[in-house]
Formats: C-alpha cells, structure tokens, sequence
C-alpha cells in the first residue's frame, strides 16, 4: 500500500517529466511526496495555503515549502505541479497567480482524481498554451502543458468576491477569496448561532474563521469584545482579514492547524467548524477542536458550536466538558453549548 494519495502516485510514474526541473508544486497536495520528487529533479518549492500542510512540510530540508495567500517569493522554478483543488475558483487562482510569476515557457503537470473534475483544466488552461493528458491510473489524470502566451499580470484584490449581508438590521460587507466557505449570502447554520448567542465579553475565537462573517457579526454588536479568529486555510485569513477592514472592525486573524497557534485564555469560543477536507468528509479537526477547548478556555469559558443535526457531537463535548447543552435546532442544524467548570 502506497503512502502517497492517488494523484501523487501517478505523479510517481512520470518522474522522467520532472528531470532537470526547478519544481513548485501547488494545491491540493497532502503527503510527502514532494521530499522524494526532490530526488529525481533540481529542486523542489512547495507553495500551500494549507498550515497543516505546511507545518508537516517545514521540517524537511530537502524542500523549501512556503504558505501564505499568495506565492511572492523570488523562484527559479521553471515546472509547476498542480494537484487540482476541490474548487475550480481555486484552480483558476492558483493558475493565474503561478503563471504570472512564472512567466512564458513554463512547464506544468496537473495531477487529480477524476471525480474532482481534473478535466476542467483542458479548457481553462487554454489562454496559457496547450496541455494534454498523457496518462491516467487510480481513477486520476496526469496532464503535461507549457505556456506560450503572454500572461497577465496577477493582483490579489481582483479575485475577492464581495458581497453584502445584513444581521439585525446591520449591514455588513463580506469579502471572500476563491475556495473560502462563504455562499455568497447569509449561511443558515451561521445564523442559526447568532441567533443563540448571549451578549459576549472578554476574549472570543471564532475558530475556521472562512471569509469572516461570524467574526465581524460578533464584533459589530460586542463593542467590547477582544476578537481573535483562526482557520487553517491562508485564503481564508485573508478574506477573514479583508472582511473586518472593510468594515472598519478590529481582530487578530491567524493561521492555525486546530489549537497549533491558539491562545489558553478564551472566555468564548465560537465556531461554524468545516468537515470537509478535499472532496472527503472529516470530523477529526472537529473532534480534536471539541475534546481540546477546555484547556483553551478560562475557568467559566464558554463554547457555541453549530452543526449539522445528523453528527454525534455532544458525546465528544460531554465527555470534555462534563456537560452539554442543544439550545436550538431545526430538521437541519443543532447549537451545541458546554462551560467549563
């Protein structure tokens, strides 16, 4: 059984594409593969936006590995590997942002399982140059292409998507980088949270903050309150980051792999917590988010959570915190509530 996901693996078998390369590899990557192509080419960069991924990564010296919202650093990459992101948004920015720093006559392989639909990328590569497939295995494509057109230049801001919402009569402006979670309007579960929500004081985390909507809710109508939000996506920070600006709100919004980076002192943590990683559903980072908290929050802290009626949570919450509480729930959602003694 190979360690490597699928699209590694049929990456794997075409090491002879990657002889000689300057390599930055890209997207939806999650194992170590990188650290053995690092072997069979020049070199090897990796560029995440995924602080898991990326702390994994760091301490491997075979592979210079950088996270952040955008790739600003100065390469000699001369080959892009593109594992294909779950959201095309995402692939179209990933491939935009490289390029444009890559420049003409850059080589890229696109790896991905077909069911992500890999194949979009016959048509959105087309303003770049050809790009073919060449083989396929493990229900994935493996596509090689290089850029003959000249590419445009990148700006970060031209890929926010705006959009306006309004809770209690106060509006708010939501901006979103491409494959943030945000539906482009008020969702329901959010909601449903701060509907339930008591008057907030002290320090609060909105934990997997996407692009910031509960955060700049909670400080539009807490005045007081000393904001931190945290997600393990750097698109995410950075929409959560644009959000507040744009409204004019104040908060310290981080990367953090669950509790990697996290404070010890919350009196609230709140959260509308993600279970999708790729195109599979898991509950481990909410599992490990439920059973931690109370080592995260102050003596009488307190924990909301929405989600998805269907998920066995409050076992997982009662057995950290002695206690829980559904204070409301529809056919679809549940608000869990647990203090620490």
């Amino acid at each position: 059984m190979s360690a490597y996901i699928a699209p590694s693996q049929i990456a794997e078998r075409q090491l002879a594409y990657f002889a000689g390369k300057h390599v930055l590899v890209a997207g939806e990557a999650e194992d170590l593969f990188p650290v053995e192509l690092a072997k069979s080419c020049e070199s090897v960069t990796v560029y995440t936006t995924n602080y898991g991924y990326y702390r994994q990564l760091n301490n491997h010296s075979a592979v210079n590995c950088y996270f952040g919202a955008e790739f600003d650093q100065d390469t000699n990459a001369d080959m892009i590997l593109l594992y294909w992101p779950k959201a095309k948004a995402e692939a179209q920015y990933l491939l935009a942002m490289l390029l444009a720093k890559l420049g003409t006559d850059t080589e890229i392989v696109v790896v991905g399982e077909n069911r992500s639909g890999v194949k979009s990328i016959e048509k959105m590569f087309k303003p770049y140059g050809p790009i073919n497939k060449y083989d396929s295995a493990r229900r994935c494509s493996f596509y090689w292409g290089q850029v003959s057109q000249t590419v445009e230049p990148f700006n970060i801001q031209d890929w926010f998507k705006t959009y306006q919402v309004s809770y209690n009569d106060v509006p708010l402006t939501i901006k979103s980088l491409p494959g943030v979670f945000s539906h482009g309007e008020f969702d329901i579960g959010s909601k449903l949270l701060l509907d339930t929500l008591p008057t907030l004081t002290g320090k609060v985390l909105d934990f997997g903050c996407g692009a910031g909507v509960l955060g700049a809710v909670m400080a539009s109508t807490n005045a007081d309150i000393e904001l931190e939000m945290c997600d393990i996506s750097a698109l995410a920070v950075a929409s959560s980051q644009a959000t507040l600006a744009a409204n004019g709100l104040t908060g310290r919004v981080f990367a953090s792999d669950v509790y990697s980076d996290t404070s010890e002192d919350y009196q609230f943590i709140i959260s509308n917590p993600p279970f999708h990683a790729g195109l599979d559903t898991s509950y481990s980072a909410t599992e490990t988010l439920l059973a931690h908290a109370p080592s995260k929050l102050k003596a009488k802290g307190n924990m909301y959570i929405v989600a998805n009626s269907f998920l066995k949570y409050p076992p997982i919450i009662e057995q950290a915190f002695h206690n829980c509480e559904t204070l409301n729930k529809t056919n679809k959602f549940a608000i869990y509530h647990a203090s620490k003694a």
